[in-house]
């Protein structure tokens, strides 16, 4: 089990710092924008599974519903509303709604579960 965690870890920290590399050095109309948030709910799922033993679907789920619902405060957008200024806090709770956002999201989710399922497969 502790392998298994060192593992998620140890991939949260890779795919940290991919999404970092990302946000500060990649200025394009793809990667930035779709690779980073697909990448964005694996950064969280490795996170979440570094701690939880949780059946991967629901993480899974859970994860999905959360980015979700974080796009959704960016419809008024909420970083306005809260007058936030923080030009961290501002890339963190995002700016501007998309719908292919939520798709990003969905594409991530499933490539969590997908992979989180096949190294069970193997382990067993």
């Amino acid at each position: 089990m502790k392998k298994e965690r060192l593992f998620y870890f140890l991939g949260f920290l890779v795919l940290l710092a991919v999404e970092f590399y990302i946000g500060i050095f990649v200025h394009d109309r793809f990667v930035r924008p779709y690779v980073g948030d697909v990448l964005v709910v694996i950064v969280l799922y490795t996170l979440f599974r570094t701690f939880s033993v949780k059946k991967p679907v629901w993480l899974s789920l859970w994860i999905f519903l959360f980015a979700i619902f974080v796009e959704i405060t960016q419809i008024p957008p909420l970083v306005d509303v809260l007058g936030i200024r923080s030009h961290f806090l501002r890339v963190l709770m995002g700016t501007s709604f998309a719908w292919a956002d939520m798709l990003a999201y969905a594409v991530g989710s499933v490539v969590n579960l997908l992979l989180d399922l096949r190294i069970r497969k193997e382990r067993r």
